[in-house]
């Protein structure tokens, strides 16, 4: 299965990441701790050469606390710094405060640091708070950050913020469902309703108690009849009485998405203990 996205501001942050570098001491990559492997960008080194990088886990809120600790000790073993953080209550920021003075230690005036990602990580969110002031426009849509920003954070640390970024093909079907489940792809760019018959197949094998519990349905049951029954016990119901499964698909990604189904993490750091199933082969056209 292959997604290509890759729409001309993406090419432009690359080349705007590469022509910046040189103005930067180290970079910050911020991910989405439910995800750390499928939005931690594949080719970065390659992207930033020589320079140190941080790896960030956002939205440590969401995910579950045990496998974002495994997390730490998997990039560790890397030779990766790593920490976890929440940006929505600043929890983790002393860490990256201590990382940052470190790393400030080198250099005899503010440390540089550039900000990338992939859409949707919580970019901003996380710039607001390291600023101490809405300086980067938030929000829950991908691709909301245009142009490059520096921003002073502190007196000994200054950044650049740059727009999402993704690669220009994402093959592995795991990796693109969970982009996609993270809100990391443009809704119009998906088929939004086989998208959450994925989601929706895997809360019933691993989280089938939240499901239950947040929309008030019984499983096991079909995808397919769960979709519909969302729909109906929220009262989305179209001409003839039929569910909305659009709008019930909608609805079930976007409070996943915000954590409204609880702290649930789609990948461990063992690949063959990925919470996606990876021998499901989906038709073409399947996702987009």
């Amino acid at each position: 299965m292959q997604i290509n996205w890759y729409p001309g501001h993406m090419a432009k942050t690359r080349r705007m990441i590469k022509e910046n570098l040189k103005l930067v001491d180290v970079v910050l990559e911020i991910v989405d701790a439910r995800a750390p492997k499928s939005t931690h960008i594949p080719d970065i080194f390659e992207l930033i050469g020589s320079k140190k990088l941080i790896l960030i886990m956002n939205k440590a809120d969401l995910a579950e606390e045990k496998i974002t600790d495994l997390w730490g000790i998997y990039f560790a073993e890397k030779g990766l710094v790593s920490v976890s953080v929440n940006s929505r209550n600043k929890v983790g920021f002393k860490d990256l405060d201590e990382m940052i003075h470190d790393f400030s230690k080198e250099v005899k005036r503010p440390l540089r640091g550039m900000v990338v990602g992939v859409p949707n990580v919580g970019k901003s969110s996380f710039i607001n708070q390291i600023v101490g002031k809405k300086a980067a426009k938030t929000g829950n849509k991908p691709g909301i950050t245009r142009g490059k920003m520096w921003l002073k954070a502190t007196d000994k640390l200054e950044l650049l913020d740059t727009p999402g970024i993704l690669w220009p093909k994402i093959e592995q079907e795991s990796v693109g469902l969970k982009l996609a489940f993270l809100g990391c792809i443009k809704e119009e760019l998906l088929d939004v309703e086989r998208i959450s018959l994925k989601l929706i197949e895997f809360l019933v094998k691993k989280h089938p108690e939240r499901l239950a519990a947040r929309y008030k349905i019984e499983t096991p049951q079909s995808p397919v009849a769960i979709l519909e029954q969302i729909a109906k016990s929220r009262g989305f119901i179209i001409s003839g009485g039929r569910p909305d499964t659009l709008r019930a698909a909608k609805t079930l990604l976007k409070e996943f998405q915000d954590g409204k189904l609880g702290r649930i993490s789609l990948e461990k750091p063992a690949g063959d203990e990925d919470l996606i199933i990876e021998n499901e082969r989906m038709q073409k056209g399947d996702i987009i």
